[in-house]
């Protein structure tokens, strides 16, 4: 019988303990990854997350109701022919180019100038005015950026807009005002 020297019997040891560690330590790290995710993804198809799961709540913050409005638009009071740009959120980064007024739709486009990007969201607020210069009522023009709406080549910073004039308002309106309330782009 051949006996082995303590050295080797300890590293033997040794190796058998490393090796224990590693898979105990490998065990844990399993259960701790299980326990912190538990089953997510693992729902039945079709079963729906409790309604609870997508609600959030902002003390003091009301939930938004209809389109954004600015009170600047009737605080102008534009003359016969005039079509004036009222304050708004996004001034710094566009120009208002060409706008028109026929009596019966306003016209332009909105030229983003704070970097070159898809234009993604856009909505142009008119405000149309009587002959004494009283807000008489408004209009708008929505722009979603969608799949029907690709752009192909370098992006498109220039929206065109067109807002007609509501029906009610036929023979009224002699001049507009025009802001940008809301401007999403890339």
């Amino acid at each position: 019988m051949k006996l082995r020297s303590r050295t080797s019997l300890s590293r033997g040891w040794l190796a058998v303990g490393a090796v224990a560690a590693v898979a105990a330590m490998t065990a844990v790290a399993a259960v701790a990854t299980f326990t912190l995710v538990g089953t997510a993804g693992v729902e039945p198809v079709g079963k729906a997350l409790p309604a609870q799961a997508a609600r959030t709540s902002f003390p003091g913050l009301a939930a938004a109701r209809g389109e954004p409005e600015l009170t600047s638009i009737g605080a102008s009071h534009p003359r016969r022919g005039q079509i004036l740009q009222a304050k708004g959120p996004f001034d710094d980064r566009f120009v208002l180019e060409g706008t028109t007024f026929d009596g019966s739709a306003v016209a332009g486009a909105v030229r983003v100038t704070s970097d070159v990007s898809d234009v993604l969201e856009l909505q142009v607020l008119a405000g149309f005015f009587d002959e004494q210069g009283h807000l008489i009522g408004t209009g708008r023009f929505v722009h979603h950026l969608g799949e029907s709406h690709a752009h192909t080549g370098p992006p498109e910073e220039r929206e065109q807009f067109r807002i007609p004039l509501p029906a009610a308002l036929a023979h009224r309106a002699v001049s507009v005002t025009i802001a940008v309330p809301v401007l999403v782009n890339e």
